[in-house]
C-alpha cells in the first residue's frame, strides 16, 4: 500500500498498528459475501444435503473468497481509513494532516 494517497497526499499509515481492525471489517465483508451467495445459490440452484448441493455450495463460496480476498483486504482497508479520515471537499487547497509525531520510523510495516 503506498505511504501516501498519490492523488491528494493524505498519508495512509496514520499510527503503528493502525489498520489491526480491518480484521473485524474484512470478516464482517466475508460474512454478507457469503450469505448473498447463500441466498443467490438457493433460490437458483436450490439447496440439499441428500445430493450434496449444499457441499458444493460450501466449496465454491470457499473458493470464491479466497480468490476474491486480496479485495475484500483492500475494500476494508478503505472502509476502516474513511471512518477515521474525513473527507475534505477543498483537499486541492488544504494540506493534508500531518501525522509524523504519530509514527515510529523503526516500528514501520512491523506487523
Amino acid at each position: 500500500m503506498n505511504e501516501t494517497c498519490p492523488v491528494c497526499g493524505q498519508p495512509t499509515e496514520i499510527e503503528v498498528g493502525f489498520y489491526y481492525g480491518t480484521g473485524f471489517v474484512s470478516y464482517g465483508i466475508t460474512v454478507l459475501f457469503s450469505a448473498f451467495s447463500f441466498v443467490l445459490w438457493y433460490f437458483t440452484i436450490g439447496i440439499s444435503v441428500d445430493d450434496n448441493r449444499f457441499f458444493y455450495w460450501l466449496i465454491a463460496n470457499a473458493i470464491a473468497m479466497i480468490v476474491l480476498q486480496p479485495w475484500f483486504m483492500r475494500f476494508s482497508r478503505s472502509l476502516w481509513i474513511s471512518w477515521f479520515v474525513s473527507y475534505d471537499p477543498d483537499w486541492q487547497i488544504h494540506k493534508a494532516a500531518d501525522v509524523s509525531e504519530r509514527m515510529n520510523e523503526d516500528q514501520k510495516a512491523n506487523w
